[in-house]
């Protein structure tokens, strides 16, 4: 991984928790300023719910090279704000390698990461930062209350994805609440970004280092003015990255269905064997042969393929590609007006 330095705004220290806010940057040209103008009041020092001091030091934006004007968005508010970073990344990565590069580039005491569209209000980071407290958690996600702003479908889909894969992970209870708002301990989270692997999912990565986790209950609001840049494509590849990266137990659960087939051809072997010996009844046709030849062959074929891609991940690692590269400067072409 390849990390640059990025100037951002210190402060003295008081004692007073100071936080860093990440937000990874894909369509933000008409999101950024409205988000970064909620956040300037927490900049001048706020108090939780229960009474807690807290300040926000930072506000890095990552620009993740996505289709639209977001690098001048981002250099008018850091001209603006003496608060916000810019972090530029050399190409389109992604939201969870441009998550961990804002959290390489954080020097806060707790980094919160969220989103650019408006989803996640500012205002419940108090809260969060409670939880952790009160709970000695040092990961705190955001559980909303209210359905995504999303269809339907997508928001079935996604519980459904958490809820089944959690069951593969091997150090995580938490799945369910996977959320990209979410308040991490400072020296955690960079800690995660400096070794994190390529194409590894981030809140997989979490639970690798983070050994008790909790949930503020928040309300989502609607977004901004745009759509998710998430399409269905784009969604199938996440939950493949979540798949591939969640740990051992699938190359296990591949196994037993290995086992499982050899004991299946066994039984239907000595079956059919012992009816034509016994009874001289004349084994099933080419039918019945060609749907266990068929069946068998797909499930061996299946296994592979996935033995395959874990080995593709551990090949991508061996070579060093980086998760993310950040450069000086944005690397873009304005659109057209």
């Amino acid at each position: 991984m390849t990390t640059a330095s990025t100037t951002a705004v210190s402060t003295p220290s008081t004692g007073v928790p100071r936080i860093s806010v990440v937000v990874p940057v894909y369509q933000g040209e008409h999101t950024l300023a409205a988000l970064t103008a909620e956040i300037a009041p927490l900049t001048r020092g706020q108090t939780t719910p229960k009474g807690r001091a807290f300040v926000v030091g930072e506000l890095i934006l990552v620009h993740d090279v996505g289709p639209d004007a977001s690098h001048r968005v981002i250099q008018s508010l850091a001209e603006q704000y003496p608060f916000v970073a810019p972090v530029w990344l050399a190409r389109n990565f992604g939201q969870h390698p441009a998550t961990l590069a804002g959290m390489a580039s954080s020097s806060g005491d707790w980094v919160v990461t969220m989103d650019e569209d408006g989803q996640h209000d500012p205002a419940d980071i108090g809260k969060m930062l409670d939880d952790a407290v009160d709970n000695g958690a040092s990961l705190v996600y955001a559980q909303p209350t209210n359905p995504p702003p999303h269809g339907w479908v997508r928001n079935l889909c996604s519980r459904l994805a958490k809820s089944i894969f959690g069951a593969f992970l091997d150090n995580h209870k938490h799945a369910v609440c996977f959320n990209s708002y979410r308040l991490v301990e400072g020296e955690v989270a960079r800690s995660l970004a400096a070794y994190c692997g390529h194409g590894v999912y981030l809140d997989v990565a979490l639970s690798w280092v983070v050994g008790h986790t909790t949930g503020t209950p928040v309300r989502l609001r609607q977004e901004r003015g745009r759509r998710s840049g998430y399409t269905f494509p784009k969604l199938l590849v996440h939950l493949w990255r979540l798949a591939m990266t969640s740990g051992t137990k699938l190359l296990r659960f591949i196994s037993g269905i290995g086992v499982l087939s050899v004991l299946i051809s066994a039984a239907v072997a000595s079956y059919s064997l012992y009816q034509k010996l016994t009874y001289q009844v004349p084994v099933a046709g080419w039918t019945s042969l060609i749907i266990v030849v068929c069946f068998f062959s797909g499930a061996i074929l299946f296994s592979l393929g996935v033995i395959a891609e874990y080995l593709g991940m551990a090949l991508t690692m061996a070579m060093g590609k980086p998760l993310y590269l950040v450069v000086s400067k944005p690397h873009v072409k304005d659109p057209p007006q």
